[in-house]
């Protein structure tokens, strides 16, 4: 049975409920099997949980199937529950207020190849913001400042988009969806100005005043990885604190010298 024959069967649900027709007319126009997986469960069960996410649909990354359906305008709603064995809290996903429905949004479509090539050829295979490398298939085509914020952007614009490997995107996805500016402001030029949208040149991270350096050791380049960490265990440091005290004491010798 299709999605639009699924629906159906709680139309008239929502309007004894008093959703308003455009928020409907949402629901009723959702595309993509995640975001309408997502959707239905709702509908027939009143939320749905990060756990049922996982394990009755195989979404690994339940944050991205709840943005799946945001980014189409639909408000949703985050809530805390139990877990199924009853020892946890984890999040669930309710509907949220048809008030808070997003104009112009309409959800974002299927990245072409061609774009990943061009950016490929432009930035070589390598995550842009850890700058590992990875096989050209491990690397997503991302939004460089989110949908939810700047909405559909040309493909012509190379600079609008971003290679990221998995670990990185779900990273960005968090940190994005906790930030004041994607709650409230929604604006643009902050996003431009934020390490997950530029992370060469960025004043902020989040909104929070904060500088990091992602760091990717690979290939050949690993054993200096394992030398560093065995210096730092020897000196009972975490790795990311020993590398910062060299790099202070290198920072005053160059000062110290000029």
């Amino acid at each position: 049975m299709k999605y639009e024959e699924k629906i159906r069967e709680f139309l008239g649900t929502l309007r004894k409920q008093g959703y308003p027709k455009e928020f409907i007319d949402r629901l009723k126009a959702l595309k993509g099997k995640r975001s309408q997986t997502v959707v239905l469960h709702i509908l027939k069960h009143g939320s749905v949980t990060t756990e049922e996410l996982k394990s009755v649909y195989g979404y690994h990354h339940p944050p991205r199937a709840r943005r799946d359906v945001i980014e189409q305008g639909i408000p949703l709603k985050t809530i805390k529950v139990r877990n199924s064995k009853g020892r946890r809290t984890i999040a669930a996903y309710t509907l949220g207020d048809p008030a808070e429905i997003r104009k112009g949004i309409t959800g974002r479509e299927v990245v072409p190849k061609a774009l990943k090539k061009n950016l490929l050829q432009k930035y070589t295979a390598k995550c842009m913001i850890c700058n590992a490398r990875f096989d050209e298939r491990y690397l997503q085509v991302d939004h460089r400042i989110p949908y939810e914020i700047a909405g559909k952007v040309p493909e012509e614009d190379p600079e609008a988009y971003m290679l990221l490997c998995r670990s990185c995107n779900r990273a960005k996805s968090w940190s994005c969806e906790h930030c004041a500016n994607w709650r409230e402001e929604k604006n643009s030029k902050l996003c431009r100005s934020c390490y997950w949208g530029s992370p060469d040149l960025y004043t902020h991270i989040a909104l929070q005043s904060i500088r990091r350096l992602d760091i990717a050791w690979y290939q050949d380049d690993v054993q200096q990885y394992e030398r560093l960490k065995q210096h730092a265990i020897a000196r009972g440091e975490s790795m990311s604190d020993y590398v910062k005290r060299i790099l202070e004491k290198h920072l005053k010798e160059l000062e110290s010298s000029s």
